[in-house]
């Protein structure tokens, strides 16, 4: 868990209302903390610090057995994930043909790193290990759509589609 993050929790009364809601539903049930955590998620997005101290308080557990469930399980996530979510393909057949620079590419167009998500939201970057379009390799995804044999070049007009539809919502 990283000490600074470029996206600060913002959770509304809304949103911990439902989590109390949750928390009371599982409260005396054994093995309450990973059904609490999977809805959690549902509500918030991701499950910040904030959060796992909410549901540690609420369940009477420590933050230490909350978060280690949390980073135990991949369907877990401490961090946002954007509207548009990215994922480049670090698999053999990508990573060749230079997925790296597609990458890296990514990473300073858009100021993240790699499991970030942009201050305003828009874009997260993860890395996967194939996506099955080894044919069409460097591949990236973008939420559903594939966009393969890529190069460097090719990202600003690509994300640049991306921001414009968002300027338009």
């Amino acid at each position: 868990m990283t000490e600074t993050s470029l996206n600060a929790f913002k959770g509304t009364a809304e949103q911990k209302q439902k989590l109390d809601e949750v928390i009371s539903k599982h409260k005396d049930m054994p093995g309450a903390l990973l059904p609490v955590l999977q809805e959690a998620q549902g509500i918030y997005g991701y499950l910040p610090i904030e959060v796992q101290q909410m549901v540690a308080d609420g369940l009477d557990v420590s933050l230490s057995e909350v978060y280690g469930v949390a980073t135990f399980y991949s369907q877990f996530s401490l961090t946002p994930k954007g509207k548009h979510r990215i994922s480049v393909c670090l698999g053999t057949a990508c990573y060749v043909k230079g997925a790296d620079k597609i990458l890296e590419k990514l990473e300073t167009k858009l100021g993240i790193k790699s499991g970030e998500c942009t201050p305003d939201g828009l874009f997260s970057i993860d890395s996967c290990r194939c996506v099955g379009a080894c044919g069409l390799a460097p591949v990236m995804m973008i939420d559903d759509e594939v966009y393969g044999k890529l190069t460097p070049d090719m990202i600003d007009g690509i994300l640049d589609k991306y921001i414009k539809e968002g300027d338009n919502a």
